[in-house]
């Protein structure tokens, strides 16, 4: 694997750090900025809703400037967003400084997947998309409960102001470490590139991540007070568990990106099943401090399993054009990040207490599993797959399949 892929994995843990990390934080945000948790909550809302629509949006505008040129503009602009939210004098200011860090956040996932994509064969894609998601899955190890402890104890812009410091470290590291990386001689063409939102199999791609990732961060955004409300803990048991949710999505990323390159479809039934009854068995046991614990835990553990598989489903059905994959992936992840949380603070605001999130989540990831069947169904033979070769020769009208061999057999194994 090379090194620029750890480097992108590196960058990612501060981009993830800020992304996760108001779950810890919704208490003392919604007492500072006078307003209500589910209120605070759209804050997380907020910057998915960046994350949507920066994707494809930066993906677009940076698709002829140089990888390298790009990526160091885009962690420059998140680390001034992380700024601009440690001084927000108010709500509005706030919520401003986590649209503009999303859409930095987005621009440089997209980039970075991109780039990360191409330094590797198509047999280690899901293993190099691990390494990235692995800086997420060490954000949520200590980065988050970090961000709790600052915020519990010299206040909750401490939090913002430390990943504006683990932001100038990784711009470092990209200006340092990460080689210059050469156009195409043939240079991306965005017609040619928006090719695959025709294909269906992309459309599903979307819905499944969508919804496998709201899911889990319907209930996830409101694990705080859930654990201190319903659970009984004190609020010092918070970044604990936020700790342990870390330490299982590590272990499900590093899991899922072994395996998912031979068994995609396998990982992802497997993977989302999983969820949808950890949010079952959280919904019925949030009164009960260990069995809480014990899911969150295992809840990080199904969700990141599912995450390279995700990533690597959409470069292989989205081939022909791999930085709109990768920004399409992006904006698909948070499509589900800002609907999740916006699920999940409606039925705490419709009176239904704060174990309903994980209710209206496991619905989230059982129309998930549906469309995963679904789109399983649909990779037999006959079926239309967007591959490198195929979407730059493909007709205006709808044309036969082309699928590559490693492609067709490896989406056709359906379990582990």
């Amino acid at each position: 694997m090379p090194l620029a892929v750890y480097i992108l994995g590196l960058s990612v843990f501060a981009l993830g750090t800020s992304e996760f990390m108001l779950s810890g934080l919704l208490p003392p945000i919604a007492q500072d900025m006078h307003v209500s948790i589910p209120r605070a909550g759209l804050l997380i809302s907020a910057f998915a809703i960046g994350m949507v629509v920066g994707a494809p949006l930066l993906a677009v505008a940076t698709l002829r400037l140089p990888r390298k040129t790009t990526l160091v503009a885009l962690i420059s602009l998140f680390g001034l967003g992380q700024v601009a939210g440690a001084l927000a004098p108010n709500y509005a200011v706030l919520f401003a400084s986590r649209v503009v860090s999303a859409l930095a956040c987005a621009g440089f996932w997209a980039v970075g997947a991109a780039v990360a994509i191409a330094m590797v064969p198509i047999g280690a894609r899901a293993r190099a998309m691990a390494v990235m998601i692995g800086g997420l899955s060490i954000a949520n190890v200590l980065g988050v409960p970090a961000g709790a402890f600052l915020g519990e104890h010299l206040g909750w812009r401490s939090a913002f102001w430390a990943v504006a410091a683990a932001s100038a470290i990784a711009l470092a590291g990209v200006v340092t470490r990460i080689p210059h990386i050469p156009l195409p001689e043939n240079r991306p063409r965005l017609k040619r590139e928006l090719v695959i939102y025709r294909d269906r199999q992309v459309l599903l791609s979307v819905l499944i991540t969508a919804l496998a990732a709201g899911g889990v961060f319907c209930a996830f955004s409101y694990l705080a007070p859930l654990l201190t409300d319903v659970s009984g803990l004190d609020a010092g048991w918070v970044s604990a568990v936020l700790a342990l949710f870390g330490i299982g999505a590590l272990i499900g990323t590093y899991i899922g990106g072994r395996v998912a390159d031979a068994h995609l479809f396998g990982v992802l039934l497997t993977g989302i099943t999983a969820s949808t009854v950890f949010l079952v068995a959280l919904a019925l046991l949030a009164t009960h401090p260990a069995a809480t614990i014990t899911l969150t835990f295992l809840l990080g553990v199904s969700a990141f399993y599912t995450a390279p598989a995700l990533n690597a489903r959409m470069f292989n059905v989205a081939g022909a054009a791999p930085t709109l994959a990768g920004a399409t992936t992006t904006a698909a992840f948070n499509l589900g990040n800002t609907g999740g949380p916006w699920l999940g603070g409606s039925v705490i605001d419709a009176g239904l207490g704060y174990a309903s999130p994980a209710w209206a989540g496991a619905a989230m990831t059982a129309l998930a599993l549906a469309t995963v069947a679904v789109a399983l169904r649909l990779t037999r033979p006959g079926s239309r797959i967007v591959t490198r070769s195929s979407a730059s020769e493909a007709p205006e009208h709808d044309a036969p399949d082309q699928q590559a061999p490693r492609e067709r057999a490896m989406e056709q194994e359906p379990c582990a």
